[in-house]
């Protein structure tokens, strides 16, 4: 079953998703994956999103070339698929393997404001 919040922020996450895909059409795969992380931000709490973003993002490494990326992500797909339902997720992490997977960041004013908006939504 899929959680409200996962429900409420979808249109946040599938927006950043769909900007991500036009950007790395466009020729421009690092602000491309800017997007990618944007949605991990926001999506995070969620197993679902959590989880799909990684994918995406591996999915994004795998057509950089990018062997590091590849398998940072890997293990952050497991890491979201066993640990994001029980709350060990650091708030505002990107996601990316530049970063720990356990690092929390600050939030976006715009970031936040989606989050708390999907969470209070009905």
């Amino acid at each position: 079953m899929i959680s409200k919040f996962s429900k409420n922020i979808a249109k946040s996450v599938l927006s950043e998703i769909a900007i991500a895909k036009k950007i790395e059409i466009m020729g421009n795969p690092s602000d491309s994956f800017h997007h990618l992380e944007n949605a991990h931000v926001l999506g995070q709490e969620s197993t679902w999103w959590h989880v799909k973003v990684h994918f995406l993002m591996f999915s994004w490494a795998i057509r950089q070339g990018d062997a590091k990326e590849c398998i940072g992500q890997i293990f952050r797909i497991v890491g979201a698929a066993t640990k994001t339902a029980i709350g060990l997720v650091p708030a505002g992490n990107t996601g990316g393997t530049n970063i720990s997977p356990f690092k929390k960041l600050p939030l976006k004013p715009k970031h936040q404001a989606a989050i708390i908006k999907a969470k209070g939504s009905t």
